[in-house]
């Protein structure tokens, strides 16, 4: 919205031409949305108190987790307005991409919104039962995935399964790519959801990796970057960037009250509608593969999940102390600071090895 408006204050003063530039309008789409972090979160804290809308805490968890109990939650809608208006306000709104990943994010957000609302408010411990919330999750998914594979200007490039790595590797899908889009959007979107159990541990890997897509998105989406580092250009996926930026900055933002011990937590309308952004990121700058490793974090714990419950059922034995894997290391006896931090730092890691596949191949 603003980058119409500065174009035209540009036929009267040439400064306004700095807003041009994609880098520009990043970096005040990550400054806009931390300010509007740092200006609604309080009031948003102390309205959710007022209505007693804490969050409810597993029985069979930590003994520690219990002093959680009462907690503001549904704190995601503070990162979800702040990520949109960031967005509508400094991206190009002629780009179709930035409109689809808006709408993975705000239509997952919603589901979040409506399982929290049923929890809290409505007082039903169960929320959106697992069918429903799959089912709407599948919906929101699949027109995303149809949108993304009807508007692909390079079907070649946009249809195909890249290798990190490897230079020209790529797995041909054809339509079997709308099913990727949809398996990476809902998978990542339950992932984070699945991660999101201690103060900030969901938040910060989210930041660092959404940051990184973004570096994906910009060299994507130009020609001279995308030649010179031998990945597929992708016309239009630089905007994406702006996007990203402004997730990172409503992530910081409303990391500064989620960071232990918690003023608030995100709730299933951000850590939902989180992941789900993440997946279709990845989708649109063709990196699905890359965004597996460098969100290793959110993989391995929901695989903890799959194994916990599979040996189970079928062994009738439990591999973990508690699953997901976060919950495994505070019954070891780690302090809920110390596996954060350590998840954080596997993230870097993580993100390091990622960013390594722009120039290894």
């Amino acid at each position: 919205m603003l980058l119409y408006l500065t174009q035209y204050l540009a036929q009267f003063e040439s400064g306004f031409n700095v807003f041009n530039y994609l880098t520009m309008r990043a970096i005040m789409g990550a400054l806009t949305a931390l300010v509007l972090s740092f200006i609604i979160g309080p009031r948003m804290i102390k309205r959710l108190q007022v209505n007693q809308l804490g969050q409810p805490v597993r029985d069979d968890g930590p003994e520690t987790h219990l002093l959680k109990a009462g907690t503001p939650t549904m704190g995601g809608t503070l990162i979800l307005a702040a990520i949109s208006i960031s967005t509508v306000l400094w991206a190009n709104l002629e780009n179709v991409y930035v409109w689809i990943v808006l709408f993975v994010t705000l239509s997952f957000g919603v589901i979040g919104y409506v399982d929290d609302y049923k929890k809290l408010i409505l007082q039903d411990p169960a929320g959106i039962s697992a069918k429903q919330k799959l089912f709407w999750q599948s919906a929101a998914a699949l027109i995303a995935a149809i949108a993304l594979y009807v508007t692909a200007t390079d079907e070649a490039v946009q249809t195909s399964l890249l290798i990190p790595y490897f230079k020209d590797l790529a797995i041909p899908l054809g339509m079997f790519q709308v099913v990727v889009t949809y398996f990476f959007i809902v998978g990542f979107s339950n992932a984070v959801n699945l991660t999101d159990g201690l103060d900030g541990l969901a938040i910060m890997p989210t930041v660092l990796v959404g940051g990184s897509l973004g570096i994906f998105a910009y060299v994507t989406g130009n020609v001279n970057f995308s030649d010179y580092l031998g990945i597929p250009y992708v016309a239009g996926t630089g905007e994406i960037l702006v996007f990203c930026t402004a997730l990172v900055g409503a992530g910081l933002g409303f990391l500064w009250f989620n960071t232990y011990p918690a003023q608030v937590f995100m709730g299933d309308i951000g850590a939902l509608s989180l992941g789900a952004a993440l997946g279709a990121v990845a989708v649109v700058v063709r990196q699905e593969i890359v965004l597996a490793i460098m969100g290793g974090v959110f993989v391995v714990e929901t695989l903890s999940v799959i194994i916990q419950v599979a040996s189970f059922k079928l062994t009738g034995k439990r591999v973990f102390r508690m699953a997901p894997l976060h919950h495994h290391f505070e019954l070891k006896g780690w302090a809920e600071p110390k596996v954060i931090v350590r998840f954080w730092i596997i993230t870097v890691i993580l993100v390091l090895i990622g960013l390594a596949s722009l120039k290894i191949r």
